[in-house]
């Protein structure tokens, strides 16, 4: 698209493999397929993406392994996207390939990005519940102050969060998928819906579960992928229990919340409350 703002790596990731079209894989093959000693090629990219020597041999009978890999990938593993393929091209150092065919990924994240981002919104209103309840009356889509971003095993502090935001005096109202997403509804075109165009804030609620969550992981990158204006004032991190593992890279520049921090337990809600009434 003529005059369309260069996508950068964060939105990249945020781009699952199944935007990349068919003549982008075949070019992407043209590279990997050739066994050469100057350049590394699939079966090294395979490697990184952890298959096994069996795995690879296996792939080695099919006309065109490139291509195979790629599908296999994207189906077995949940963080497999555009921004994580390019990261595997840059370690294998195919720098080259990443030259030419930069514009076309480019362009079919962008196609990707559209064509979600234009999805019609159901007959039936995609939000129910203690926030505002249905609207079959074609009116304009409820809005929230925030979309809660999380993990199933961390619904028990969504629900305190719930307690102490939406029935209190901050009368803030949270979008809960368990709570405000209809079953039935595509969850990654109404998850996208809310986050960009419904919920005037986000909050992260990170933990060491929220970092294995494929869900979670798509939600946080879209929301990262808007502009540049929109990314420093709508994302919340929030880490409300110890973690054993490192808090996530791509939040390391957004200013956390940390519940874990007894100093603060006794203003932390307040606080909260603050950031999404801003």
């Amino acid at each position: 698209m003529a005059g369309a703002p260069a996508l950068d790596e964060v939105a990249m990731s945020s781009v699952p493999m199944v935007a990349l079209n068919y003549n982008t894989r075949q070019r992407l093959s043209l590279y990997l397929n050739p066994d050469t000693v100057v350049a590394a090629g699939w079966t090294l990219l395979a490697e990184e993406m952890d298959y096994s020597y069996l795995e690879i041999r296996n792939f080695e009978r099919v006309p065109n392994p490139t291509l195979a890999v790629l599908e296999d990938w994207e189906k077995k593993c949940p963080q497999a996207s555009v921004g994580c393929l390019l990261e595997l091209l840059k370690k294998i150092e195919r720098h080259d390939v990443l030259t030419d065919i930069a514009p076309l990924i480019e362009s079919d994240c962008k196609k990707y990005l559209r064509k979600l981002r234009s999805v019609p919104q159901p007959l039936q209103d995609d939000t129910v519940g203690s926030s505002g309840g249905a609207d079959h009356s074609g009116e304009v889509p409820e809005s929230f102050d925030a979309f809660i971003c999380y993990c199933p095993q961390d619904i028990k502090f969504v629900q305190e969060m719930i307690c102490r935001l939406e029935q209190t005096d901050h009368r803030l109202k949270l979008c809960v998928s368990d709570r405000d997403v209809l079953p039935g509804t595509c969850l990654w075109s109404i998850s996208s819906e809310l986050i960009e165009r419904r919920c005037r804030k986000m909050v992260v609620i990170i933990s060491d579960d929220y970092l294995d969550s494929a869900e979670c992981d798509f939600q946080t990158k879209f929301a990262l992928s808007l502009g540049p204006g929109a990314r420093d004032r709508r994302l919340i991190p929030v880490k409300y229990k110890p973690m054993k593992k490192p808090f996530p890279s791509i939040l390391r520049f957004i200013t956390v919340c940390d519940y874990t921090n007894p100093h603060i337990q006794s203003w932390f809600w307040d606080r909260l409350a603050k950031a999404l009434m801003k």
